[in-house]
């Protein structure tokens, strides 16, 4: 038999609930939600140019592929969105029609403003930039960045390139005078004078990250010159690399193996491996974890990697280089180290600071280290 004063008590109680979850703010019951993990997940990846590219963009369409074999994960992909108000468009179409919830826009010139600007409007999704410089108190908290340190394998690029250089020129093509370009015009020298220190880089900006025309002049200009090992940073080292070959030189890669394109000048080259960013930044969606806000990560993270040797690369050269590497891994090689002169002979560096990978002074480099011929 049941008790009326049980009963009389779990109508109180009932009615104490409803009107306990009546007070609740909609924003707080939003809250809550996002905090739940999710089962499945929308991502949006959106690329300045073509998926094939064999450089920048192809890297990244790799790790969306591998995304794309993930349990609930399913991903939405545009191609060859300018670096204008088009990829506001473009990320708004995925967030609206598409239900993104994590958006990835790769090229440099999408963060600021574009995604900035959205991001601030939808709070509800995460957005994650190769690249960008995400900043306490100055962007949201929905917008994070990625990269990896691939002046360690620019470095050891180098280090090959000053093994096989007869002429002691080499050449770096890149599109625009930025940290990120400088860092690893800077390690790709270092290295090669690592070998010999008579050793030269001549670089030539094109002033875009994809002009083939212009890239296919630059790396004529600088084989005119003497020039016999080249490496690049563009959005697409193809035709640097096709040009090269073309000329009887020698090539170092970039953002991913072109070694299919010129076997036989191709030594090796410094390859993204944007799978372990991306998973990070999946994982923590799913989980309902704060946005991963700013990752880097190196050789010893799995950011980055190289490109199997050539065939034409002597033991020498593996052996040094191969012994860099794991020094690097290991943390005890430092690119960076104190007493280094700009190319203008000023010291940018003090004597007895070495840098190390993490430090946001790496961020901000706006010079060119001795032994480049060029100008920022």
């Amino acid at each position: 038999m049941t008790n009326p004063l049980d009963a009389s008590r779990r109508r109180s109680l009932a009615q104490l609930s409803a009107l306990s979850l009546a007070s609740i703010s909609p924003w707080a019951l939003r809250q809550a939600a996002a905090q739940a993990p999710l089962k499945g997940l929308t991502i949006g990846v959106i690329y300045v140019g073509p998926r094939d590219d064999f450089g920048y963009n192809q890297a990244q369409a790799a790790a969306a592929a591998e995304m794309k074999k993930l349990p609930g994960i399913k991903v939405v992909e545009e191609e060859n969105v300018p670096e204008t108000a088009a990829v506001t468009k473009t990320m708004t179409g995925m967030i609206r029609q598409d239900g993104a919830k994590l958006l990835f826009p790769t090229s440099f010139g999408y963060f600021d403003p574009y995604m900035v600007a959205l991001a601030a409007k939808e709070t509800d999704v995460r957005f994650s930039h190769c690249g960008g410089l995400w900043t306490e108190g100055k962007h949201p908290k929905n917008i994070g960045s990625f990269y990896g340190y691939i002046d360690e394998c620019q470095y050891l690029n180098g280090v090959i390139a000053g093994h096989m250089s007869k002429s002691k020129k080499i050449g770096f093509v890149a599109a625009k005078p930025i940290p990120q370009v400088l860092r690893n015009i800077n390690a790709f020298t270092l290295g090669a004078r690592s070998v010999d220190p008579k050793i030269t880089t001549t670089v030539i900006f094109t002033g875009e990250w994809s002009m083939p025309v212009k890239e296919a002049e630059a790396t004529n200009s600088l084989a005119d010159q003497g020039v016999d090992v080249f490496t690049m940073h563009v959005d697409s080292p193809k035709v640097i690399v096709e040009t090269a070959a073309k000329r009887g030189k020698m090539v170092c890669g970039y953002h991913v193996s072109q070694a299919k394109l010129a076997p036989g000048a191709y030594l090796t080259g410094a390859e993204w491996n944007w799978t372990t960013a991306y998973k990070i930044i999946i994982d923590a969606a799913l989980a309902a974890k704060p946005h991963p806000n700013f990752l880097r990560g190196g050789l010893k993270e799995g950011y980055v990697k190289m490109s199997p040797y050539g065939a034409m690369v002597p033991d020498p050269a593996t052996t040094m280089t191969d012994g860099i590497k794991t020094r690097m891994i290991a943390g005890s090689f430092d690119i960076f180290v104190g007493g280094l002169k700009s190319n203008a002979g000023t010291v940018v560096i003090p004597a007895g600071k070495p840098l190390k990978q993490a430090d946001p002074e790496l961020e901000k480099m706006n010079y060119l280290v001795e032994g480049v011929v060029g100008s920022v």
